[in-house]
């Protein structure tokens, strides 16, 4: 049974961030969002540690300190800022997201809070998230700066303008290369 809700869950978020992403005019993006969830190393750990009210590698990090199935999405995706970190003699660097993958991980983030809260979800939750939950240590600044003053539009101007607006800034930045 957890084989089948996980499933679900999975096709649902796909479903929710697509339509965002097709919002934004990221339509490569929204089509590919997450396919790498229904591979071996992801999708079996998400069975297992399916839930239905978070994500499964939460479950799996209380049991082991950490999720197997996290490290490998996060070195797949590259709309998880995770994946923006390199290393340079010997010290960490932060590396700030390029506009279409910051886009897609607001998507990603907005999509994950309806498919999680269901009825509860209001546009205000995915910032509420983002303050209270995410952590942020090894997020470019300019990329956490960017992230909250999206969320905070979303939470203020609603998803219709929020879009919109995220739109215009990839168009916007387009050229930059990343």
């Amino acid at each position: 049974m957890k084989f089948f809700k996980h499933l679900a869950t999975v096709i649902k978020h796909r479903r929710a961030v697509r339509k965002l992403c097709f919002k934004c005019g990221l339509y490569r993006q929204g089509l590919t969002h997450d396919l790498s969830k229904y591979s071996r190393a992801e999708f079996r750990p998400g069975v297992k540690y399916y839930q239905g009210f978070r994500s499964p590698h939460a479950r799996e990090r209380e049991l082991y300190g950490y999720s197997s199935a996290w490290l490998h999405h996060k070195g797949r995706n590259k709309h998880h800022f995770e994946y923006w970190t390199d290393f340079a003699d010997g010290s960490k660097v932060y590396v700030e997201m390029p506009a279409k993958y910051l886009a897609e991980m607001i998507c990603d983030r907005v999509g994950a809070t309806k498919v999680y809260l269901k009825d509860k979800y209001t546009d205000g939750a995915p910032l509420d998230y983002f303050l209270n939950k995410t952590d942020r240590v090894g997020m470019n600044p300019k990329t956490a700066e960017m992230t909250e003053y999206y969320l905070t539009m979303l939470k203020e101007k609603g998803e219709k303008f929020t879009f919109k607006e995220l739109k215009k800034y990839v168009k916007e930045n387009k050229a930059v290369r990343k």
